[in-house]
């Protein structure tokens, strides 16, 4: 039966592909053999490897690697299932168009298109661009497919309770978490400071029409970590892409020519219109970030303590000062509440920033901490943390983690159901098997007869 339950929520992974499992092109990897074919999908031994590899990073024991094809089969088989759904809109030109964006801005972290290609173990750029389009594509179909043929399906109480009471000695155990509010303000940088970045910019701006290359420029002075190896260039870059500023007055240019200094959440550009076709352009810049000084800082600092002695004195509510002040957008507008990697608010202590972790070390619940530097989108921010709630670690209970295993049993159900569809489905969908997995006898009762 246990046997039976992993399965189940191996499947459920497989298919549920998200921001926190998700396939993606890893550098050094070749896409290698085939070792089965559902149809017109293929399941690569990649596929198996880097299946088996993250559950042993979860903690799963793994004893060998035919659980992992069959479900990754079965999830093959809802995926060509769901191409061929009527219901389910096909967004196949979407999808290029997004792995086209994927691998520009891959190629935007490297200095040419050959450097990368090597590092990524392809031949060329289509290969890489059909590996990261179908990755994406069957994410995409995966998911629409398996809501639904779920869409409809839901737990009782008392299925709550009976898988509770089956599986309860199996369930995993809840580690450390805490609950936790952040407040988070990006420190202002002086207007004399502004200044003295946009006069920066405006030297290098009079050099360059002087007859200094623009991308030498770039590699000496940009401190952009993206582009400046490259000269500054970002190629087809697509609207919506960049930030607002910087696409505004890249599309304000003539080919050729620079604009003003332009600020930005990330500092100040000087941008070159390089190329536009289009809703596409080429641009290359030189970003000077605005990293702010030791008083700028130390100002921030003063503002947030003041806030939290607010908060303390029970001027105002932490929620209503994370509406009002808080700069973190993931927080500002949910009580200023930190979310856990599955959308709830229950962090695993493990999992926290170790900035963080190591900020509330010690404290209790009700405690806020000391303003603290930390990293927010690139930039250096301050902020304070409010410790909500700690939850010390525990079995599983019906009382206090109700909603948790409720979601445990849903998806139970789910992926039983899921199951029970795909079988339905085989007799009529060609299956070949690779001869090496012919010992987990995946083809007995899959193969068209």
């Amino acid at each position: 039966m246990l046997n039976k339950l992993k399965s189940v929520f191996i499947l459920l992974a497989l298919v549920l592909i998200n921001s926190n499992i998700q396939a993606q092109i890893k550098p050094g990897q070749y896409l290698d053999g085939i070792a089965a074919v559902i149809g017109d999908e293929i399941v690569l031994e990649s596929d198996i490897e880097e299946q088996a590899n993250y559950a042993k990073q979860q903690g799963t024991q793994v004893a060998d690697k035919c659980e992992f094809l069959t479900s990754i089969v079965n999830n093959k088989i809802i995926i060509y299932e769901a191409k061929r759904d009527t219901l389910i809109e096909n967004r196949a030109a979407v999808i290029k168009d997004m792995a086209q964006q994927k691998y520009n801005q891959i190629l935007s972290q490297f200095p040419d298109e050959k450097t990368m290609l090597g590092m990524y173990k392809f031949r060329t750029g289509y290969e890489m661009r059909n590996a990261i389009e179908k990755i994406d594509s069957d994410q995409y179909y995966g998911q629409q497919k398996y809501a639904r043929i779920t869409e409809k399906t839901d737990v009782t109480p008392n299925e709550v309770t009976d898988f509770f009471n089956q599986f309860k000695y199996q369930l995993p155990q809840v580690k450390d978490e805490v609950i936790l509010g952040k407040i988070s303000i990006y420190p202002k940088l002086t207007e004399a400071h502004k200044q003295e970045l946009i006069d920066k910019l405006n030297k290098i701006k009079k050099d360059i029409l002087a007859g200094e290359s623009f991308e030498t420029q770039a590699r000496i002075y940009s401190e952009d970590e993206g582009s400046a190896a490259n000269g500054g260039l970002y190629k087809n870059i697509n609207k919506g892409q960049m930030v607002k500023p910087f696409e505004a007055a890249a599309l304000n240019l003539q080919e050729g020519e620079m604009s003003e200094p332009v600020e930005s959440e990330f500092g100040f550009h000087l941008i070159q219109l390089v190329k536009r076709t289009g809703n596409k352009f080429d641009a290359r810049h030189i970003l000077l970030k605005a990293e702010p000084t030791k008083e700028e800082v130390t100002t921030a600092k003063k503002l947030l303590e003041n806030i939290r002695q607010q908060i303390l004195d029970g001027k105002t509510t932490f929620k209503d000062a994370a509406y009002k002040y808080s700069e973190d957008k993931s927080t500002k507008f949910n009580a200023g509440v930190m979310q856990a990697q599955d959308g709830g608010d229950k962090i695993e202590k493990l999992h926290l920033d170790p900035t963080i972790s190591y900020q509330i070390a010690g404290l209790n619940k009700g405690d806020i901490t000391e303003p603290f530097e930390e990293t927010l989108n690139r930039r250096k921010a301050i902020a304070i943390v409010s410790v909500n709630d700690v939850i010390d670690a525990h079995s599983l209970d019906m009382e206090t983690d109700y909603e948790r295993i409720k979601e445990m049993a849903l998806n139970k159900k789910k992926g039983e159901i899921v199951e029970k569809w795909v079988k339905q489905k085989t007799p009529n969908i060609f299956i070949s098997i690779d001869d090496k997995y012919k010992d987990c006898h995946i083809k007995d009762g899959l193969e068209k007869k």
